[in-house]
């Protein structure tokens, strides 16, 4: 573990990414942020302990720091995602209710941007991209499966209520068709959950940015409704014991299908 991301190798064709279940926000960068900033509500709470040990031989990479900090997640020349949509940048101005998260005056500069996309953002994506390569060069294919959560109602980000599954591929583009119809295939059958792909998110700059599928290297977010495995999606936005338990049977489903695939592809 560094103070930038931590990592567990494993032997499984399976990535796990986490950028944002991290809360480390260094002190100088914590003083900057207002009553409302250092809610840091927008984490993706708990993830990482809802995926933990669902598939015993993945490779893990965990994002430490927060997504104030800057968002891991994000094109580092800070091109959209969502052209025409509102959304965070790759230093959030705001938080997901469009509330300022900044103390007036201490809004971060280009300056911080720069120093920031060195201190954190580089580093995880780096140590990301070198897992990867490990990954694919012991079975010729690796399936990067980006983990993600979010409250279920957002206003400011879109309408109505999100579905508890949220599968991104950029429109068929990040994996091969398989993989997709795999999880589609899995959540459709939970019984109690909703689930949706390609609708509001289809895959964060992670996704797209590392998909080769033509050269075995296939990606895929999922991004989770916390109402799902929090108690409330409010503060402390406390763990759910109950609710996690049965998500989690369905979370292993959809691993281990995807990684049955890549087995029986490297064959």
């Amino acid at each position: 573990m560094t103070d930038t991301f931590e990592i567990t190798q494993g032997a499984s064709p399976v990535i796990l990414a986490f950028p944002h279940t991290g809360t480390s926000v260094p002190p100088e960068i914590w003083g900057r942020l207002n009553d409302t900033g250092q809610v840091l509500a927008d984490t993706d709470w708990h993830i990482h302990e809802l995926y933990a040990g669902l598939l015993p031989d993945a490779t893990t990479v965990r994002a430490t720091f927060h997504r104030y900090c800057i968002d891991a997640n994000r094109d580092p020349a800070g091109t959209s995602l969502y052209p025409g949509q509102n959304t965070t940048g790759l230093i959030p101005e705001t938080d997901f209710d469009g509330l300022a998260i900044w103390k007036t005056g201490a809004e971060p500069v280009q300056a911080d941007i720069a120093e920031r996309l060195k201190r954190f953002h580089a580093p995880y994506h780096v140590a990301l991209a070198a897992e990867i390569e490990r990954v694919k060069s012991i079975h010729g294919i690796v399936i990067l499966y980006d983990c993600h959560s979010i409250r279920s109602h957002i206003p400011f980000l879109f309408e109505g209520r999100l579905p508890d599954f949220n599968i991104g591929t950029d429109g068929g583009r990040t994996c091969d068709p398989a993989i997709e119809r795999a999880v589609v295939e899995t959540t459709a059958a939970a019984a109690g959950y909703s689930s949706v792909l390609n609708g509001r998110f289809k895959g964060g700059w992670t996704t797209r940015h590392y998909s080769r599928p033509d050269s075995g290297v296939h990606t895929i977010q999922m991004e989770l409704a916390q109402s799902t495995h929090l108690t409330t999606e409010a503060p402390p936005f406390a763990y759910d014991e109950g609710k996690a338990e049965t998500l989690r049977a369905h979370l292993k489903d959809i691993l281990t299908r995807i990684e049955t695939f890549a087995l029986d592809k490297k064959r």
